[in-house]
């Protein structure tokens, strides 16, 4: 088992790894809009650039892992608010382009630090 940390993305706000890899598999921690160089949230009001930060911070986790958003085989996106699908969509499908892995999408009650995305990720490392 190797843990996986980079400073390319937010330092884990609690006792967890950015993700960890296991007989050719990386296994991501939720990565919400912090800006990686502060650990500061970062100020929107706009839930695309909070998506498009979010789906950032996945992919320095997963490259630093050896994978990348187009090995991933399962992502989780959470949604403070269904209303937000469309636009998270949106900025999802510009990420992952063909690549469509399986995929999960819910309402969550609460997100951390009053968040309004988080999305997480399963994916097979480059051999």
């Amino acid at each position: 088992m190797k843990i996986v940390q980079t400073a390319e993305a937010p330092a884990a706000i609690g006792p967890y790894s950015q993700a960890v890899v296991h007989a050719g598999v990386a296994y991501c921690s939720g990565q919400i809009a912090l800006v990686a160089a502060t650990g500061q949230l970062l100020q929107t009001q706009d839930v695309r650039e909070e998506a498009r930060l979010v789906l950032e911070n996945l992919s320095a986790v997963l490259e630093a892992a050896g994978a990348s958003l187009s090995t991933c085989l399962k992502v989780t996106v959470f949604l403070q608010d269904m209303s937000d699908f469309a636009a998270v969509n949106e900025v999802y499908a510009q990420a992952f382009g063909d690549h469509a892995p399986a995929r999960a999408c819910v309402q969550a009650a609460g997100l951390p630090k009053g968040v309004r995305v988080e999305i997480d990720a399963v994916a097979a490392v480059r051999g």
